[in-house]
């Protein structure tokens, strides 16, 4: 029989983790909420009246509904192109007999190390009209004048693969690091080709990994803001970009707010439908390596 000391103390230690999530994530949700059912007068001044009148624009107004459905469509891109990259190279990461693996994990993590927003600008002097791809085609002689590459969807998406690639090359390589080789080995002994043994044993092992890996490179996308606002013309933005522009630019709180909960729960009900099927878990696990 545990004693009253002993039943509190795991609620002792969990304390200041609750506090602070109630703080910075509960409280602000709180508030949004609030916020989302006030009327909106004019820039900067809302009236603390009761009115479903926000809710209502967003499901009534296509406009919303374009660029909502834009950013889904940009995220699954993002995402589907982060896994066919990074599964091959977390799976030679993982498979190589290089006793200095680290290195490798190491070169990973490096951009990490670096601010996310100097990695996103040195796409506009990659990307550019007088950006090094466009400097060396005209060189060449291949092209007269600069392609238009930077303010685009697909700079917009590039930029998001290279913030979001280590996510899904780690979440991959924990799955895979952690199969039994002598189930691979077993396959191959039992007649199985290199092919047949990773069709069989190491992809299904490593699915977990993978939808993990899609999951987190989604939801990140989803809510990417400085990426599209960057390496994007107004034309390439995405529901954070609109979010910013209706509460800093209109100073319509009321609305941000309630674009900011539509957000928040389209990508929770996401992040439900995954940790039904697979657990959250896999996710955590490759975040921490």
């Amino acid at each position: 029989m545990l004693s009253a000391a002993e039943r509190r103390r795991p609620w002792i230690l969990l304390a200041p983790s609750l506090i602070t999530l109630f703080v910075l994530m509960i409280v602000p949700i709180g508030i949004m909420t609030i916020f989302s059912f006030y009327e909106f007068v004019t820039a900067g001044v809302e009236k603390e009246v009761f009115t479903t009148a926000n809710w209502h624009e967003f499901l009534t107004d296509g406009f919303y509904h374009m660029f909502l459905w834009k950013t889904i469509r940009v995220a699954g891109i993002t995402a589907i192109l982060c896994a066919l990259m990074g599964y091959p190279a977390a799976y030679c990461i993982a498979m190589t007999n290089y006793k200095h693996k680290w290195l490798l994990l190491l070169l990973l993590i490096v951009p990490f190390w670096i601010s996310f927003t100097i990695r996103t600008f040195s796409w506009i002097h990659i990307l550019g009209e007088q950006g090094v791809i466009n400097v060396g085609l005209m060189k060449l002689g291949l092209v007269n004048e600069p392609i238009r590459m930077l303010y685009t969807e697909g700079a917009v998406i590039m930029g998001m693969i290279h913030f979001l690639l280590p996510y899904m090359i780690l979440n991959v390589y924990v799955a895979i690091e952690g199969i039994d080789r002598n189930l691979i080995s077993a396959a191959r002994t039992l007649g199985c080709t290199a092919w047949q043994a990773f069709r069989e044993v190491v992809l299904p092992l490593s699915m977990p990994g993978l939808m993990a890996g899609l999951l987190l490179c989604f939801v990140l996308a989803a809510g990417s803001y400085v990426t599209p606002q960057i390496l994007g013309s107004t034309r390439d933005a995405l529901f954070g970009n609109i979010i910013f522009d209706t509460i800093m630019d209109e100073l319509n709180w009321p609305m941000g707010s309630t674009l900011s909960l539509v957000l928040l729960i389209f990508l929770g009900a996401v992040a439900a439908v995954y940790s039904r099927y697979m657990g959250l878990s896999r996710v955590f696990k490759g975040l921490g390596g």
